[in-house]
């Protein structure tokens, strides 16, 4: 049981996995000059730890030492690089419950969205250690008698990682995994906020037999660390995962190397519920979705598009779901809405809320801050909502739900994609037909059809428009971390 008058390590059965250093070369080392950055726990505002800040210095050392790596790491047989990553795979799931107590530590969502996170995480690193060996190549017929050609797939080589905190370690498993099983070396670099998860994973990557300089974590000023990993000609590919705003400042600096990128960008999901919807259905696929980590995920349901036939007895159901959601810190078992990240992202919820109601929507439920105060919000319906709406124009981010009324299928279509934005989409529906029509219609990479919940690592994940490039997860995830290389044979007759 969960003590708040220990520290954060007193409760770990294993206190060594988290670390304040920075992973460079296969060691942990302090940065150059001696800086630190404090690790807050959300829910409390207490220090966990002073983590290692990166100086530019470090940053150089992790990618000279990324390459020294790769070029160990791309020597190991396909079979060989997936014993080590089933390895660390299972020393994260020996590992869960430690992992879980950091990561909600350090990020604030309860314990069971903790320990569900990196079990999903694990399993990226699970499912490509054996996709590492399928990485055929192919024949193709000769124009020419004496010639052969073929391609074959290689790693592409450095690369690099940026994530962001809400999922601190389901995102950096989603990138390393591929990146490693491909053959690649990867640096990566974690939100300053949410640190000690990929530390930790760092630990267990060590444990497990991964080489020296072929996974290297470093903590650091975004936009130093940023603008070296962009402008290195050495680091060959950069995956990120983060708002629209940075991905495409990410885009346009590593163009001058010419990197290949991919990312996911920010989103505005909306979900849809019609007249036929299983009701419970769709209010259970709305909870997960909504308030999952406290709406603070990037395929979070964003705008609630309810038809109107539905949408009283609706509203009246998702109320009393949301009204049984027990705020507090995620380490309490019985807490189900952990706290927002920090006070910056409570002033946007509230801003959407006020924007709202200047403008003729109603609180149904919530509308403000916990009174267990810090960064605790009631999770929040509204009705009357409008596409014009904050709410409904920019991405919440928070424990925000609001309603807006549609009559037909060909409007809520058109106000779903009504949208830069195309990460997730979810709709409900018993009508058969209505499933192919929408889902081929809407402009979103990912659909959840009667679900809240899309994720799985044999999928392909990845948005369109303004969300992002590339797919992360199934065998097109490992693509992003692969080059074609053309052999052309000729002097065969």
């Amino acid at each position: 049981m969960y003590s708040t008058d220990k520290t954060l390590d007193q409760h770990l059965s294993d206190p060594t996995l988290i670390k304040d250093k920075l992973f460079i070369n296969g060691a942990w080392k302090a940065s150059r000059d001696g800086a630190t950055r404090a690790v807050i726990d959300p829910a409390t505002g207490k220090t966990i730890v002073d983590v290692a800040m990166a100086t530019l210095e470090d940053v150089k050392e992790s990618i000279s030492t990324a390459q020294a790596g790769f070029e160990v790491w791309k020597r190991f047989t396909a079979p060989d690089r997936a014993k080590i990553l089933r390895r660390w795979y299972q020393l994260i799931m020996d590992n869960v419950d430690d992992l879980a107590i950091i990561l909600t530590g350090e990020q604030g969502k309860p314990l069971t969205e903790a320990k569900a996170e990196i079990t999903y995480g694990a399993g990226f690193i699970e499912w490509y250690a054996e996709e590492g060996k399928r990485l055929y190549g192919e024949t193709i017929p000769s124009n020419v008698a004496s010639r052969r050609l073929l391609t074959i797939k290689q790693p592409i080589g450095v690369t690099a990682a940026i994530t962001p905190w809400n999922f601190p370690m389901a995102m950096i498993a989603r990138k390393a995994a591929p990146a490693l099983a491909a053959g690649c070396s990867m640096i990566i670099k974690p939100a300053t906020d949410t640190p000690l998860s990929a530390l930790a994973m760092a630990e267990l990557a060590h444990r497990a037999g991964i080489p020296a300089g072929v996974l290297n974590v470093i903590v650091g000023n975004p936009r130093m660390v940023a603008e070296e990993i962009t402008s290195s000609p050495v680091v060959r590919a950069l995956s990120f995962t983060g708002s629209t705003e940075v991905g495409k400042q990410l885009m346009a600096a590593s163009a001058k190397t010419v990197k290949k990128v991919a990312m996911e960008l920010g989103g505005n999901a909306p979900l849809i519920v019609f007249d036929d919807a299983d009701i419970d259905v769709a209010v259970a696929g709305t909870i997960a979705s909504k308030f999952r980590n406290s709406g603070q995920t990037c395929v979070c349901a964003n705008r609630i598009i309810v038809q109107e036939g539905i949408h009283d007895r609706f509203v009246t159901a998702l109320t009393k779901a949301v009204s049984e959601l027990r705020v507090g810190s995620g380490l309490d078992p019985e807490t189900k809405q952990g706290p927002l990240i920090n006070e910056d992202a409570v002033i946007k919820v509230e801003s959407h809320i006020k924007d709202a109601l200047d403008n003729g929507a109603k609180v149904v439920f919530g509308g403000k801050r916990s009174d267990l105060g810090g960064t605790f919000f009631v999770p929040t319906i509204l009705t009357d909502v409008r596409e014009e709406m904050l709410v409904c124009q920019e991405e919440t981010f928070g424990p925000l739900a609001g309603i807006v009324k549609f009559k037909t299928e060909e409007e809520a279509v058109e106000m779903a994609n009504n949208t830069p934005f195309g990460l997730a989409a979810y709709f409900f529906t018993r009508d058969n037909a209505r499933t192919w029509r929408v889902a081929e219609a809407l402009e979103s990479g990912v659909v959840g059809i009667n679900t809240g919940l899309i994720s799985y690592e044999g999928a392909p994940f990845g948005g369109v428009k303004e969300s992002g490039v590339g797919r992360e997860g199934s065998k097109h995830g490992i693509e992003e971390f692969l080059e074609i290389k053309y052999l052309c044979i000729d002097q065969i007759q």
